[in-house]
């Protein structure tokens, strides 16, 4: 992959509102479709809002009538705001595009990321994003199939297993927690959207809603695992350096057709 180059659209104080990050996000991937840019990562933190991808129910949604935006990504509904690190790698991928590569790509920066800091993260069967597992639960044996989520869980992908994913709760483990959230869309062969990493954010604004539509799992950060403040500031230079790691050295392939 081509040299990657990160733009920072706002922390902090200047925390971006998701309408201008978003009309960046389409202005920097008719760009990036044109040539007339490299790869390019966009970091930021947002203002507070929940965003809703093509698959949200209206079950998921806030009961209290909180706005949501409803956007183009895969998914379903997520928060984003202060003490959350957002980033939209805008890349140029071979056809026929491979979009869990992509996918498998953003995890293994964020776990890298994650391993720096002290914590141990994976991926998880058939769901995307970076996970903390919950512990083992005594007395377990086989697979309890009424809480196995290959059965009944809509959002569970099978695309998603394999080696990199660690086996699914089935009713095995207690509550895994989702340490970051990864939704993207590919269009032209350029990719959108991206990952929410939760290095110190408010989690109880995950209260309101179904977070990506799964019940049976929670939402943790960074802060919360590690037991002291880790702001989106002490994070940003270590996720640069790993997405810039995984995504130039890796040599993305098409899709097998």
């Amino acid at each position: 992959m081509s040299e990657l180059r990160f733009v920072h659209l706002g922390f902090g104080d200047e925390a971006v509102e998701y309408h201008a990050a978003w009309q960046e996000q389409r202005r920097v991937h008719t760009a990036r479709f044109a040539d007339e840019i490299p790869d390019t990562c966009l970091l930021l933190e947002h203002q507070s809002v929940y965003t809703a991808g093509r698959r949200t129910e209206d079950s998921e949604r806030p009961l209290d009538g909180t706005p949501v935006v409803d956007i183009d990504r895969g998914g379903k509904i997520t928060w984003h705001g202060p003490g959350q690190l957002v980033g939209y790698p805008i890349l140029k991928l071979p056809r026929p595009v491979d979009v869990i590569a992509h996918v498998r790509r953003l995890e293994e920066a964020v776990i890298r990321t994650c391993a720096e800091f002290g914590l141990e993260t994976t991926r998880v069967e058939g769901r995307s994003g970076v996970w903390v597992l919950g512990s083992a639960l005594p007395g377990r044996g086989g697979l309890a199939l009424d809480f196995d989520p290959r059965l009944n869980d809509e959002e569970f992908d099978p695309r998603l297993a394999g080696p990199e994913y660690a086996p699914s709760n089935a009713g095995q483990r207690g509550e895994d927690r989702k340490l970051c959230a990864i939704g993207i869309r590919v269009a032209k062969g350029v990719t959108m959207h991206g990952f929410a990493l939760n290095c110190d954010p408010d989690n109880t604004f995950y209260d309101r809603i179904v977070p990506c539509g799964i019940r049976d799992a929670g939402v943790t950060s960074l802060s919360q695992e590690l037991g002291r403040r880790v702001p989106v500031a002490e994070v940003l230079p270590v996720v640069e350096k790993h997405l810039r790691v995984v995504l130039e050295e890796a040599v993305p392939l098409p899709r097998a057709v």
